[in-house]
């Protein structure tokens, strides 16, 4: 039998969390714990902890709603201002091939936090999609969480230098 080393799960797995995550992560004062790489007033942009695939990240708004219906002009606006900069910032910093990016909106749609609305941003390579999901339903992230927040970091860093 093949073992799948990710000790990263278990600290979910032992402590899941109560309360919304994105509104925690939000008042948090320790953004590379809570792994945000972007604040805006009206949204920021955080990575996902149990990521599909490498730099997978989730564009949130700062308040606390379950519906794209019940965000308002500025929020919508900030959310897309901060989705095209981090794609500028990941295509600097790790140069993937493409981007999956959606939202679960309702528990029948997928949505893992229903209470908040999230846009998900996935990065995407020829040929990450391998075997592992066919085989096992198991997705192999090969790059450390904190690895890739700063890589990131340094294409948003990149980003304020060239004036984009």
């Amino acid at each position: 039998m093949e073992k799948l080393w990710a000790p990263w799960r278990f600290e979910y797995i032992r402590n899941p969390g109560t309360g919304c995550f994105f509104c925690s992560g939000y008042k948090s004062k320790n953004d590379r714990e809570v792994l945000i790489l972007e604040r805006r007033e009206e949204a920021f942009t955080i990575m996902n902890r149990f990521p599909y695939n490498n730099g997978h990240l989730m564009i949130a708004p700062v308040r606390h709603v379950g519906q794209i219906e019940q965000l308002d002009d500025d929020e919508l606006l900030s959310i897309n201002k901060l989705m095209a900069r981090v794609i500028r910032a990941l295509d600097y910093a790790m140069a993937p091939q493409g981007y999956n990016i959606g939202v679960n909106q309702g528990r029948v749609a997928g949505a893992g936090v229903v209470d908040h609305i999230h846009f998900h941003l996935v990065p995407r390579w020829q040929g990450d999609t391998n075997f592992m999901p066919v085989l096992s339903e198991t997705k192999v992230v090969s790059e450390a969480l904190l690895k890739t927040y700063e890589k990131i970091l340094e294409g948003l860093v990149r980003l304020d230098k060239l004036q984009l």
